[in-house]
C-alpha cells in the first residue's frame, strides 16, 4: 500500500520534472538544432500531421479522420504511425512532437486521459517512440498550440499569453515568460471543463454543465441539429442544404452558411461567441493575461464569432472600466497551431537525440582506436596514445 511518504517522493520528483521542463523551453528553443520536424494534432474528429522547419513554415501536410472512439488506442497509434512513415518517405525527420487531446503527465510521456478518445494512463510516447525509431514528444494539444502561436502567430511578444482552442471541445493552455504552465501535475489549462451552468448538458468528461457544452464545435452543431430536426422555419435553409440528412450538418457547414447570411446560423455563431467571452471574462479575473488567442477549427468564422466574444468579455469582466483589458486576438496559424507548435517542442527533443548520438558514436570511435592499438601493438606491449 502507497505511503505518505511514497506519496510525498513521487510528487516531490514530478515537480522537478515540470521545472526542468519548462527551464529547458525558455532556454533552449533558440539553440534547437534547425532540422525538420513532424507535428502531430489529434483531435476528437481528425489526426493532422505536418512536416514543419525551424521558421514555423509546414513543408507538407497531411491528415485523416480520428479512429472511432470506441476502438482500441492501438488503432489510433496505428494511424499516427502511417502518417509519420508517409511523410518520412519525403522528408528527412528528426524528431515527432505529439499534441494529444487529453490530461498529459508531468513528464509528457503518457495521456492520463482523454475525454474524445479511448486512452486512459496510454504509455504514448513509448508505444511511437519504438515504432518510429525517432525520438518523440507528446504534449497536450493546446500546449503545443500555445507555444506554435507564441513562436510563430499572434502571440509573438506577449510575456502573459492564454490561448484557448475551440474545436470538438475546449483546450486551453497558459504561457508566462517564455514557458508553458503546466501545473503540479501537468494536467493544466483543462478550462473547457469547468463547470459554467449546474446540471447543464452533460460532458463526455462525465460532469455537466462544462463550458464546452456551450461553446465549441459539439455545441454548435448540436443547437443546428437539434433546430432542424424540430423542423423549425429559422433552419429550413440549413435542411435543404444536406437534402434532409441532418447527420451531415458540420461546423463548417454552419460556418459558411452564416458567411452567406442564414440568419440560423449567424445566431448560433453569436451565441457560442456570447458564451466564450464569458469564460474569457472569468479567465482573466483568474489570471490576469495580457493576450487570449483565440484557436482551434471553429475560429475559422473569424469575426462572426469573434466580435461577440470581445462585446460579451467587456460586459462581464470584473472592474471593467477600471482595469486594462487583455487584447483578445485570432490565431494567425490557424487549425495547424498545434501541429506547428508540437513540431517545434519535438526540436528540442532532436537536439538531445542528436546530442546521445554524437556522444555514442564517439564512444564508438574510441572503442575501434583502442581495438586497432591492440591490434598494432607487438606481444606483450602496448602502443602509447
Amino acid at each position: 500500500m502507497s505511503t505518505y511518504r511514497d506519496r510525498t517522493h513521487r510528487s516531490s520528483a514530478r515537480a522537478t520534472v515540470l521545472r526542468t521542463v519548462a527551464t529547458r523551453e525558455r532556454r533552449s528553443y533558440l539553440s534547437a538544432p534547425r532540422v525538420p520536424t513532424v507535428g502531430i494534432d489529434i483531435g476528437g474528429t481528425k489526426v493532422m500531421a505536418g512536416v514543419v522547419d525551424a521558421d514555423g513554415t509546414i513543408l507538407e501536410k497531411v491528415r485523416t479522420e480520428t479512429p472511432d472512439k470506441s476502438k482500441s488506442p492501438q488503432v489510433v497509434e496505428d494511424t499516427i504511425t502511417e502518417l509519420v512513415l508517409d511523410l518520412s518517405d519525403r522528408h528527412d525527420v528528426h524528431a515527432v512532437g505529439i499534441g494529444a487531446a487529453g490530461w498529459v503527465d508531468a513528464d509528457r510521456s503518457r495521456v492520463l486521459f482523454a475525454p474524445h478518445l479511448s486512452w486512459r494512463d496510454e504509455p504514448l510516447r513509448e508505444a511511437l517512440q519504438a515504432r518510429l525509431a525517432v525520438p518523440v514528444m507528446v504534449d497536450n494539444d493546446a500546449n503545443t498550440a500555445a507555444w506554435g502561436e507564441w513562436r510563430f502567430g499572434a502571440g509573438r511578444g506577449e510575456d502573459h499569453l492564454v490561448m484557448i482552442t475551440l474545436g470538438t471541445g475546449i483546450g486551453g493552455a497558459i504561457l508566462e515568460d517564455g514557458k508553458v504552465k503546466r501545473g503540479k501535475y501537468g494536467v493544466a489549462g483543462e478550462f473547457g471543463h469547468m463547470q459554467v451552468v449546474p446540471g447543464g448538458h452533460r460532458c463526455p468528461c462525465g460532469n455537466r454543465g462544462c463550458w464546452e457544452q456551450y461553446s465549441s464545435g459539439n455545441a454548435l452543431v448540436r443547437e443546428a441539429r437539434e433546430l432542424a430536426a424540430a423542423d423549425s422555419p429559422v433552419a429550413y435553409s440549413i435542411i435543404e442544404r444536406v437534402k434532409g440528412n441532418i447527420a451531415e450538418i458540420t461546423g463548417p457547414l454552419i460556418t459558411e452558411l452564416a458567411r452567406e447570411g442564414d440568419a440560423m446560423c449567424v445566431e448560433l455563431l453569436q451565441d457560442i461567441g456570447q458564451w466564450l467571452g464569458i469564460g474569457i471574462a472569468n479567465l482573466a479575473a483568474a489570471l490576469d493575461p495580457s493576450c487570449f488567442v483565440i484557436g482551434g477549427g471553429v475560429s475559422a468564422a473569424d469575426e462572426l464569432l469573434i466580435d461577440p466574444a470581445r462585446e460579451a468579455f467587456r460586459r462581464h469582466l470584473t472592474g471593467r472600466g477600471y482595469r486594462p483589458e487583455a487584447r483578445i486576438a485570432q490565431a494567425q496559424l490557424g487549425p495547424e497551431a498545434g501541429m506547428v507548435g508540437a513540431a517545434d517542442l519535438a526540436r528540442l527533443v532532436a537536439r538531445r537525440f542528436r546530442r546521445a548520438n554524437r556522444r555514442r558514436l564517439e564512444r564508438y570511435e574510441r572503442y575501434e582506436r583502442a581495438a586497432a592499438n591492440l591490434r598494432l601493438a607487438p606481444r606483450g606491449r602496448t602502443v602509447d596514445r
